[in-house]
């Protein structure tokens, strides 16, 4: 499977991930992921249900839904001869490139920020959806940016857990892991069974 080319069809899920370009930071201040987190409302968020997320110095990672063909076709109003998958994907490069703008003025630089184009694997299997959130959120651990991805500030594993409005799918997220228990207990595990596919930096 090319995981650069694999295209967003609708009601799919999928891992979707990336880094700097040659692993440089795309994050340089907090400010900047916050930024990133209101340009992805902005421009893909209309398209996709999220599930996790977590952004570090240098890569990011989300897991997502694609909204139904029924949904996309109800938010479209432009370009309508083309197909859905292309409008999900423009979301996506509209809120990157939004964001290398943005980054570029700031810090007076210029030329690419993220590589391209960004990777995304289709989850398929139950097992790998919950195996998957969890890795997610233990990214910052493993990656020794924390002891304890827990105290991370850019992940969403607190929003699952907070009662402040959110746009993840929180209630969902919780209730296929059986509840917050279900949820904490899984991420609390020594261990958590990471395959082939999910090593990816």
């Amino acid at each position: 499977m090319d995981i650069r080319n694999t295209q967003l069809h609708p009601d799919k899920y999928y891992h979707i991930y990336n880094r700097g370009i040659n692993g440089t930071p795309v994050f340089f201040e907090a400010k900047n992921y916050h930024y990133f987190l209101q340009q992805y409302a902005k421009y893909v968020f209309p398209f996709v249900e999220t599930y996790s997320y977590c952004l570090l110095e240098n890569h990011y990672h989300l897991l997502i839904r694609i909204r139904s063909e029924i949904e996309l076709t109800n938010i479209i109003k432009t370009n309508l001869d083309r197909p859905l998958h292309w409008h999900v994907s423009n979301g996506f490069s509209s809120f990157l490139q939004s964001y290398t703008r943005s980054i570029n003025k700031m810090y007076n630089r210029s030329g690419a920020l993220f590589e391209a184009p960004f990777k995304r694997i289709e989850v398929e299997e139950e097992s790998y959806f919950t195996t998957l959130i969890a890795y997610i959120h233990c990214n910052p651990q493993k990656h020794e940016i924390v002891t304890d991805f827990r105290d991370y500030s850019y992940s969403s594993y607190d929003a699952h857990l907070d009662n402040k409005q959110t746009k993840l799918q929180r209630t969902e997220v919780l209730n296929w892991f059986g509840g917050r228990d279900g949820y904490i207990h899984f991420h609390q595990q020594e261990k958590i069974s990471l395959s082939g596919n999910l090593s990816l930096e």
